[in-house]
């Protein structure tokens, strides 16, 4: 697929992506409010996160790749919503991309992949949070049919501020999870 002139491949991750994975996440950990993680994690602390998204099944971690220079622009995962058997069936989705590769449609190439792979597994709802304020990740969850459910106000503290997170659904299962065109 290409984005903006650039080839990109989305695949699942593998162990070999940890570094580059773990990377991406501790600058959002150490830049922004985006994550309410507050320590930036090693790849070995990181390694059950990626053990927990097998490349099949409910629970999925996809990566972006520039195809050239095998660079990671991006990663999509569904997650365990809670851990209690009867929300088995919910996922908690959410994609990062590299700090320089926002803004691309990496993010969009990430979660149309990730809503194609999760049409045939049994999932009902998938559920995302955004820490507010963060438009870009409202607009991309809505062109996908997420709706919004509540805020929790000021539920997270990081940086000295306290931050809402909005919190949105979707429907999945027969409903495929495409964007609306722009």
């Amino acid at each position: 697929m290409s984005v903006e002139g650039t080839e990109v491949q989305v695949r699942p991750g593998i162990e070999a992506d940890l570094g580059a994975l773990t990377d991406l996440y501790n600058h959002y950990i150490r830049e922004t409010a985006i994550t309410f993680d507050t320590n930036v994690l090693t790849v070995e602390e990181r390694r059950p996160w990626l053990l927990s998204h097998p490349e099949d099944g409910a629970h999925r971690l996809l990566v972006a790749q520039d195809v050239p220079s095998a660079r990671i622009l991006g990663y999509a995962t569904s997650s365990a919503f809670r851990p209690k058997a009867a929300y088995a069936t919910s996922v908690e989705v959410s994609v990062y991309c590299a700090p320089d590769a926002g803004g691309r449609g990496i993010g969009t190439l990430l979660y149309t992949a990730l809503f194609e792979a999760l049409e045939n597994e049994d999932v009902h709802r998938a559920y995302a949070g955004v820490t507010l304020p963060n438009a870009a990740s409202v607009r991309l969850h809505e062109r996908f049919g997420f709706t919004p459910v509540g805020t929790y106000r000021e539920v997270g503290r990081k940086f000295g501020t306290y931050h809402d997170v909005a919190w949105f659904e979707r429907p999945l299962g027969t409903d495929r999870a495409r964007p609306a065109p722009s």
